[in-house]
């Protein structure tokens, strides 16, 4: 199976030592979201888990620990964006992410590494001129260690308007102006753009529309076939593969003012107040009333790899 750690916080950014810890026991436990009695327990354990999956602005902390993560798959997207500390006031310096970004495409492979220039707002200050200047070096940065940026254009969720009033909506013609040149400046340096949940209407620009996280991306990292069973994404236009996140929302310390993860900055300072490196759970601890139960897994690998298939994946 999948594990993703990153649909609703930033682990490696922040609680390094925690999943570290859940690694070494061999077991991690989730509360469910929308009924917090139910937590679901699932088996750390490259017999069933055949990747791990990241989302991180900061891999940093992680990079140190690689070798707790080596008998796993994995799939790594760092985001790095233009924006400043007054739109993302926990992330750190640029510079230091590229640098750990480098590090980690030498340690993981270029194939299970993507980058993340998401999402793209616009204003008096984040012009479609300053994105596509600030966008090439960005690409230029990473080229040879990526083959991959994925993008997308702001989504107004109810958290997002509340933490983000003076944000606006990306236009048609604003999203297809930037698409195509994002498009032409990436693949001047080898690298495809993906657009996430964007539907395809960069296309005929060149773009790779078919998703994010898909079976066929996951199965690139891994250099196997995989049999995943039939799961819908997480919106209509979405055609990612998803499974079980071992993260919590309100919980990451970026702050970064466009997140949906987070409903308010206070939530997440009492959250983070709570948080045990040996719990079980990345918040609190399990309580009397709770009711555990085990996740089904299993390795969704196929086995049955042929010759043509490994030359393929190794092309």
């Amino acid at each position: 199976m999948i594990i993703q750690t990153g649909m609703r916080t930033d682990i490696p950014a922040f609680y390094s030592e925690w999943f570290c810890n859940r690694l070494r026991e061999g077991m991690v436990c989730v509360r469910n979201p929308y009924d917090l009695r139910s937590v679901s327990r699932y088996r750390l354990s490259p017999d069933v888990v055949d990747l791990i999956g990241f989302c991180t602005k900061n891999p940093g902390p992680m990079l140190e620990h690689m070798d707790l993560l080596a008998p796993y798959g994995m799939y790594w997207f760092v985001t790095i964006t233009p924006y400043g500390k007054d739109i993302e006031p926990g992330v750190p310096p640029k510079e230091q992410v590229i640098e750990d970004f480098r590090r980690l495409s030498e340690l993981v492979g270029v194939d299970a590494v993507a980058w993340r220039y998401d999402p793209i707002f616009m204003n008096e200050v984040y012009t479609a001129e300053r994105h596509l200047r600030e966008f090439e070096a960005l690409v230029k940065a990473l080229a040879g260690y990526t083959k991959v940026c994925v993008i997308s254009f702001i989504d107004l969720y109810e958290k997002v308007k509340r933490n983000f009033p003076e944000a606006r909506r990306v236009t048609r013609e604003q999203r297809l102006f930037l698409g195509k040149r994002m498009t032409e400046i990436a693949g001047n340096y080898g690298m495809m753009i993906r657009p996430c949940g964007e539907g395809d209407e960069l296309a005929a620009y060149g773009a790779d529309c078919s998703g994010c996280m898909t079976e066929a991306v996951y199965e690139k990292a891994l250099h196997a076939r995989l049999q995943l069973p039939k799961k819908k994404g997480a919106r209509s236009e979405c055609a990612c593969f998803l499974s079980g996140d071992i993260g919590q929302y309100d919980t990451c310390g970026h702050l970064c003012r466009y997140c949906y993860a987070n409903t308010s900055a206070e939530n997440v300072r009492r959250n983070r107040k709570l948080h045990n490196p040996r719990s079980p759970l990345l918040v609190g601890e399990l309580r009397p009333e709770d009711i555990v139960h085990d996740a089904e897994q299993k390795s969704w690998i196929d086995r049955q790899m042929s010759l043509s298939d490994y030359c393929e994946f190794f092309s």
